[in-house]
């Protein structure tokens, strides 16, 4: 490949990466002769000496694993030991959440649910996806009578809690934080009802059993978290032909 076809191409990996790597008008970036560099000891046969170049963009701070492999060339490099370690560490800087276990703590919750009340009675169906590469889960909840809601669910890593934050179309919203305990994943906070302006402490409780369902308990206090009242139970089974492919 020439160098003018060659440039060319790197251009455009560089445009579709992001305009970090799209900075100068004349001539190569850093960060673009890089990759150039890389090439072309691909094409030279030199597998050591591209991976090394791609190894000194990664020192200097580029984490575009994306870009590495989609590129036509650069992906043959798959199956050298140092290029596999070199992605591997560029992903975990490219995207944390997925190689962070505190992430993972609720991943038990993930899957499509049919819901019911502990006395059987069909309450919802309830959807949980991993999104944003498991930086976030999302919950598309769906009730019986047809109330629905939705809440974002994360790691807050200020303090290293997860944080729910829930509105459903009913107009209650709850903010509660925590993390696991023996008995599941313990978050407390607050619920604030929008039609009548009241807020009151809230704490949730999602237990995972060992028939594979989960056990969902919320409670309410209306006297300043003195005593606690059930506000809902729900028991999770997974769905009909449901098995473990929750992510994006």
């Amino acid at each position: 490949m020439n160098r003018k076809v060659l440039k060319i191409h790197v251009l455009v990996l560089a445009f579709l990466a992001g305009p970090a790597l799209a900075q100068t008008t004349d001539g190569l970036s850093p960060v673009q002769a890089g990759l150039a560099e890389a090439r072309e000891a691909v094409g030279d046969g030199d597998r050591a000496r591209a991976v090394a170049a791609l190894q000194t963009l990664y020192d200097n701070g580029f984490f575009g694993v994306g870009v590495v492999l989609a590129d036509p060339v650069l992906s043959t490099l798959a199956g050298e030991p140092a290029f596999d370690q070199l992605v591997t560490d560029m992903s975990r800087q490219a995207f944390p959440c997925e190689h962070d276990p505190a992430f993972a703590e609720f991943d038990f919750w993930l899957g499509d649910w049919d819901v019911h009340l502990a006395n059987g009675t069909f309450a919802g169906t309830n959807r949980i996806r991993s999104e944003q590469r498991g930086c976030v889960l999302i919950e598309n909840w769906a009730s019986a009578s047809g109330g629905s809601g939705t809440s974002i669910n994360y790691v807050d890593k200020t303090d290293g809690r997860w944080v729910q934050v829930w509105n459903d179309a009913g107009g209650s919203q709850i903010h509660i934080r925590g993390g696991m305990t023996n008995d599941g994943m313990l978050l407390e906070g607050t619920i604030h009802y929008v039609a009548t302006g009241q807020t009151l402490p809230f704490r949730g409780l999602w237990t995972p059993l060992e028939d594979g369902r989960v056990r969902q308990y919320f409670e309410q206090s209306n006297d300043g978290a003195e005593s606690w009242v059930p506000w809902f139970e729900g028991f999770y089974s997974r769905r009909s032909g449901n098995q473990e492919d929750f992510g994006q």
